[in-house]
């Protein structure tokens, strides 16, 4: 489990709502993280699926961690794996591609 900046933070990224099974539905919920590129946004409600990303955290005002999306696709790139083609390795679905050597 992916460690944030504090506790405010964890509770809105980890929050549940019986509901709502899509945080994107859910009035409550403000916060999205993608562990795959560690990028943090704020959910936008307008029926899609839209956030706006944040660089700081809106609670105790840290900067949060730099987005890997760039180094997420020259990975998969290095690997001669096409993320278009839908043939992603399952440990690059989350943040587990972080600590696999460099292919």
């Amino acid at each position: 489990m992916t460690s944030h900046c504090c506790e405010t933070m964890s509770r809105q990224v980890n929050a549940s709502c019986d509901q709502h099974d899509d945080p994107y539905s859910c009035p409550d919920a403000l916060v999205e993280f993608s562990a795959k590129f560690q990028e943090y946004g704020l959910i936008i409600h307008d029926g899609g699926t839209a956030s706006s990303s944040i660089e700081f955290c809106p609670w105790c005002g840290r900067r949060l961690p730099e987005s890997q999306r760039e180094r997420w696709f020259e990975e998969l790139e290095r690997r001669g794996i096409d993320p278009g083609e839908g043939d992603v390795p399952e440990e690059f679905e989350n943040d587990r591609w972080l600590a696999l050597p460099p292919g």
